[in-house]
């Protein structure tokens, strides 16, 4: 039986869904959905009309035509691109060489033919681009900042989670569909986006003989027309929602809007660590000798398998089990250099929003401010180095020595505190240490939120507990004991006040309480003696 194109099978489900809705109980179950998208588009539309009576304070985004007027007359160069990416990403001089050209090549080629139709109708190679390198060394980061710079839609993905029918696992023609919505559903600016896609080595059909995924031959075929100028429909076949929303649109006689998006100035990156390359490309240079002169290659760093990979060609990637239509549809291809300790050093001092800085901004969230001197980030450094995860490894070091400093300063009143590289070896002990250098500190500012509860207590449920100083104290002893927090403590205690303090307050209009520490001692008894209290008084007058 002959296979069914998107536009029969997307037809067909039209008419599915045309007998569906005219069915009574479906209408009737339906109805709440379609009210939710009737609404939706009403809002857009609403949206649209308060576009130009925004406040002065809402962030200044380009506005759609800025963004494709920055496409159209895109003038960057590649040394400029590169010392961008230089702000953010440590090393790979060679990538960014290579991705600033690639770039600058495809949307050069871009701008030109927008102003040119001829041109736009003549045969293109893209630069599509192969990254090749072990995970945390930047490639994605690379890429990010790249969109980020020229102002295009990004979208990344993982190649595993792709198969060829669909069924099972994702279609690769969602990395288009996401793409527009990368770009706020906007299908001509989505035109000139960047798709990048990763772990691109699992999916070679070599794989399959490990038991990974037997589709990978499928997977890069599919990818293989996206790279080349496709049409991709804007809804797939098992997008039940954008096919109804279609279907009401068709039925309202709305006029539709385009249903495909073009891949033909779509740029794709691919990347991945492809682990066993280097030792193919090894062997086919002959490099791995057995005799004299062998010691060097068994002893071969990362350098070297870096180096390796650099070398790597069509035939060594077609033997790793990729189409020859998919590598030649990827013309640049460039090795990452893998990340030595003074590289994971050098990210912390200079590369700008580097995870280092996530965590001042974590503890400036509380206003809590560290200082970290040179040896801590040595050492951090170091410790990241050994993980072998690239910068990812520095999240986890810093996790591990923050973490604890994360919980219990918020609470503690300390404001400021040092970071050594005794701190990165030893956290729990350096913490105990500064909580203790600074326990008064942790008295006053545990005080402190007693009163935060009391005013909470106030805002909620109208009532001022007037706490005396011992009744503090006594509160901020039990936490201590406890080891829980002053909040969870007066909750606690206080769980039932309300509704007491509602039945005294009707009967006499008061609306503030003083709490001694005995009530600390027995919330309940006190509470209820109030209470007794109460009936035997009048109320204040108004």
């Amino acid at each position: 039986m002959p296979k069914k194109n998107d536009d029969e099978t997307i037809d067909e489900m039209h008419k599915q869904l045309r007998d569906l809705l005219n069915n009574k109980n479906v209408q009737v179950a339906f109805a709440p959905f379609m009210e939710s998208i009737k609404a939706g588009s009403e809002d857009s539309a609403d949206d649209e009309d308060d576009t130009e009576s925004s406040g002065p304070e809402a962030p200044v985004e380009p506005t759609r035509d800025e963004t494709l007027e920055a496409i159209r007359s895109f003038d960057r160069k590649p040394k400029e691109i590169r010392d961008y990416l230089d702000r953010f990403v440590i090393k790979q001089e060679q990538a960014k060489r290579v991705l600033s050209v690639a770039v600058c090549d495809h949307y050069n080629h871009v701008r030109r033919c927008l102003e040119d139709e001829n041109r736009a109708k003549a045969e293109y190679v893209k630069p599509n681009v192969l990254l090749l390198g072990p995970t945390g060394v930047g490639k994605t980061y690379l890429m990010r900042n790249v969109a980020k710079l020229i102002g295009v839609p990004f979208v990344k993905a993982d190649a595993t989670k792709f198969s060829e029918t669909g069924y099972v696992g994702y279609d690769v023609d969602d990395l288009v569909r996401d793409l527009v919505k990368s770009a706020g559903g906007d299908v001509e600016l989505a035109e000139f986006g960047i798709i990048y896609v990763d772990e691109i080595d699992k999916i070679a059909s070599e794989a399959s003989r490990s038991g990974r995924d037997v589709s990978g031959r499928g997977v890069q075929i599919n990818l293989l027309k996206l790279m080349e100028e496709t049409e991709v429909n804007l809804h797939s076949p098992q997008d039940m929602m954008g096919q109804m929303k279609a279907f009401m649109d068709m039925q309202k006689g709305t006029k539709s809007n385009k249903s495909t998006i073009s891949t033909k100035n779509i740029l794709f990156i691919v990347s991945g660590a492809f682990d066993q390359l280097a030792e193919n490309v090894r062997k086919r240079l002959d490099v791995n000798r057995i005799g004299f002169g062998s010691t060097d290659d068994e002893g071969a760093d990362d350098e070297s398998t870096n180096r390796f990979l650099a070398k790597a060609e069509t035939r060594d990637f077609i033997k790793y089990g990729f189409e020859p239509e998919f590598v030649g549809r990827l013309p640049v291809r460039v090795a990452c250099e893998e990340l030595t300790k003074e590289d994971l050093g050098e990210i912390l001092h200079s590369s700008e929003g580097n995870v280092l800085e996530q965590y001042k901004n974590d503890f400036d969230g509380y206003c809590i401010d560290f200082k970290i001197d040179d040896e801590a980030i040595e050492r951090i450094a170091e410790q990241a180095a050994e993980e072998k995860t690239g910068a990812r490894g520095l999240v986890t070091v810093l996790e591990r020595t923050f973490r604890d400093f994360k919980f219990e300063l918020p609470s503690s009143g300390i404001r400021n505190f040092a970071v050594s590289a005794r701190t990165v070896d030893h956290p729990k002990e350096s913490l105990a240490e500064l909580l203790e250098q600074n326990r008064d500190q942790m008295d006053e500012s545990m005080l402190a939120d007693v009163d935060r509860f009391t005013d909470d207590f106030k805002r909620e449920h109208g009532f001022l507990l007037r706490m005396r100083k011992p009744a503090k104290v006594a509160l901020v002893k039990i936490a201590l004991k406890e080891n829980r927090s002053v909040r969870a403590v007066c909750e606690k205690k206080f769980s039932d006040y309300e509704h007491g303090l509602g039945i005294i307050s009707q009967r006499t209009g008061k609306k503030e309480f003083v709490i001694e520490k005995k009530t600390i001692d027995d919330p309940d008894k006190e509470l209820s003696r109030w209470v007794v209290d109460s009936f035997g008084s009048k109320k204040s007058p108004e």
